[in-house]
């Protein structure tokens, strides 16, 4: 074990913990605050009904905002955090959007029948990149009426995948949709969670949706990086180590 290494990781740490504290003044997200900002991914293909059950216990122990999984388990999840106050997120058209509309909104409908209380949706990507803009917009408007007042709509934006005027494109359908949230997705690229996709998200959408990102966050300094530069939310997988690490900070 090379202790040097250890204090020298850890001390980055505290200082960078320090700069972002000082940088956001007395209105920027503390740690203590960041658990009930974050939503814990269970979307590997190999996590079974005993990590499911192990990992919603944990969602409940550290109050987290949201578990997000797979609509096969949906039901288990709501079972395993009733009362706790913890949302179940379900993923729907994981990752591509590329099922026919129908099928997504027969996913979306059972997915609330079973107890979703949010939806992370993936707009169609195909349909992006056809240029098929209308048929992608009905996708996503059939998704949020059948939502409506059920479930909050989180549209999932694959950024790595579009050109610039796609970006644009997809951003402005979310916008136009009323979408609770836009989640930006790194999911097929495995680029990290950057604050200048935030920025750029909220330099065409404003503050009038919601923010979700995911991409690799391992750390509270980077998970208040996040959040201080306007996320909302934060999809991750390394939640109980962050949440501890809020715990000890206090």
């Amino acid at each position: 074990m090379d202790i040097e290494k250890i204090v020298d990781e850890v001390t980055r740490e505290l200082q960078s913990l320090l700069r972002y504290s000082c940088k956001s003044g007395t209105s920027g997200i503390r740690p203590r605050e960041v658990p009930s900002r974050l939503e814990h991914s269970m979307l590997n293909p190999d996590v079974n009904q005993e990590t499911i059950l192990a990992e919603c216990a944990n969602a409940r122990r550290y109050s987290v905002a949201a578990v997000c999984v797979a609509p096969y388990y949906v039901s288990i999840a709501k079972e395993a955090l009733r009362g706790s106050g913890v949302k179940v997120c379900a993923a729907v058209g994981f990752p591509h959007g590329c099922m026919s509309g129908l099928a997504k909104l027969v996913e979306v409908t059972d997915c609330i029948k079973n107890g979703a209380d949010e939806l992370d949706v993936a707009v169609n990507i195909l349909a992006v990149k056809s240029g098929d803009l209308a048929e992608a917009k009905k996708d996503l408007e059939q998704i949020m009426s059948a939502a409506c007042g059920k479930a909050a709509v989180k549209a999932v934006f694959e950024h790595s995948v579009y050109s610039d005027i796609e970006k644009k494109n997809v951003l402005e359908i979310a916008g136009a949709c009323n979408v609770d949230y836009v989640k930006i997705q790194n999911a097929l690229s495995g680029k990290g969670a950057d604050v200048v996709d935030i920025q750029y998200v909220k330099g065409i959408l404003g503050n009038n949706v919601k923010i979700k990102i995911d991409g690799g966050v391992k750390t509270m300094a980077k998970a208040l990086e996040l959040l201080n530069a306007g996320a909302d939310r934060i999809g991750l997988t390394a939640t109980v180590a962050i949440a501890n690490e809020a715990e000890a900070i206090g």
